[in-house]
């Protein structure tokens, strides 16, 4: 048969010796990478007579997909809330400096504020520049005065007769929104999920007072997410469950799954109440940092939103109250925490921080996972899960410098 020869000039990298997370285990075998995209070695090999350009040692390391953050308020004293002339550069040096962290991807998220930021949030790939931006997340204003958390009061709105009208005169335009934070027990919310989801806008339930048979409802109409799972929500109980009930719910449409956000920081969530989240449904579990401006930074006073915020060691308080608000945790510091809190696998706490997230967002085929054709960003990590390499479309976007471990 003649061959294929060359479909492309493109250098093709080769990773060897490592552990790669495929098909939810560490395999042992190379990875091969042209043009940003992961190649099945298979056709290269027989279809195009090719052979790898570069080969890397990976002198042992794990390769894991690209982490994923999906609730990030800020870091590095920038706060994605907070309308300045120089938000873009906020937004590149976060997206920059949490490449050191492992994450490839993230969706900047808005804590209730004026409408003003949304504009300048643009989606984008990630590169040297810094981490991909996926979209906005969007967290409030249309969520419940009881279960505000960080949230001020006087900024928060309920569904008038206009319902999802209301809500794009709030927004102003859904153009880079990925995610929407609602509480379900609002009047008219069914019709704005409804319209969300429709949109391709994942819809996600937080802030909330709602009860299970609410919550369900919710996800019958489109919701799939629950933000930041046992924070700012009625706590567990037995006759009524609330949001929480959703995880062993059987009133779940055929074929959807219900995906939660846990921030596995040691502070916002016990780790007992951790374990039996993961336990009664760990196909669900989405590892967020929730992180806010002070993430990176010393302890003291810092912003949210319209809000101050004091941090003391990992704990983040609204100025003067014992009020939580975000976290200051980064993701592979989760991923480590949820690891050993849970005594999962390596690979459950991997994909709980990549493949879930992308599974969330519908871009799975894409990200999230090493599988053929998918983008090519990855981590290289050491056995006790610390980043060691960054690379974005293949390319190395950050190395640990080895003189300073």
């Amino acid at each position: 048969m003649p061959s294929n020869k060359s479909v492309s000039d493109a250098p093709i990298v080769q990773f060897t010796n490592c552990r790669i997370l495929r098909s939810h285990q560490l395999q042992r075998e190379d990875l091969w990478v042209r043009e940003g995209k992961i190649l099945n070695p298979e056709k290269l090999f027989f279809d195009e007579k090719g052979s790898a350009d570069i080969q890397l040692d990976c002198k042992d390391s794990i390769i894991a997909p690209g982490f994923i953050d999906v609730q990030i308020n800020g870091g590095f004293g920038v706060d994605f809330s907070l309308a300045t002339d120089d938000f873009k550069s906020g937004i590149d040096l976060v997206s920059q400096k949490i490449l050191s962290h492992g994450v490839t991807s993230f969706c900047p998220t808005l804590v209730t504020s004026p409408p003003s930021v949304l504009p300048q949030i643009s989606i984008r790939n990630g590169g040297a520049h810094g981490a991909g931006i996926l979209g906005a997340h969007l967290e409030g204003p249309f969520i419940s005065k009881e279960k505000k958390g960080a949230h001020p009061e006087h900024c928060l709105r309920t569904f008038e007769a206009g319902a999802f009208q209301d809500l794009l005169a709030t927004y102003g335009s859904l153009d880079c929104v990925r995610i929407v934070t609602l509480a379900p027990e609002m009047k008219r919310s069914s019709e704005v999920i409804r319209e969300l989801t429709k949109q391709g806008i994942c819809v996600s339930l937080g802030h909330s007072v709602a009860n299970l048979s609410q919550a369900e409802e919710a996800v019958q109409h489109g919701a799939t997410f629950i933000t930041h799972l046992f924070n700012a929500m009625l706590p567990f109980h037995h006759r009524d469950p609330g949001i929480v009930g959703l995880l062993t719910s059987d009133k779940i449409p055929a074929g959807r799954r219900v995906f939660y956000g846990m921030i596995s920081d040691g502070i916002h969530t016990n780790p007992a109440a951790l374990r039996i989240a993961h336990r009664a449904h760990p196909k669900g579990l989405v590892l967020v940092t929730d992180a806010i401006a002070g993430m990176g930074l010393a302890p003291g006073r810092h912003t949210l939103g319209q809000q101050v915020v004091e941090i003391d060691g990992l704990n983040t308080y609204i100025a003067g109250t014992k009020t939580l608000s975000g976290s200051v945790a980064t993701m592979d510091t989760c991923v480590r925490h949820f690891q050993e809190a849970t005594g999962c696998s390596v690979e459950t706490a991997l994909e709980a921080a990549s493949l879930h997230p992308a599974q969330l967002l519908g871009i799975e085929h894409k990200k999230g996972t090493l599988n053929y054709d998918s983008d090519a960003d990855f981590l290289m990590l050491n056995d006790g899960l610390y980043v060691q390499a960054t690379y974005i479309a293949g390319e190395e976007v950050w190395r640990q410098n080895v003189l300073g471990m």
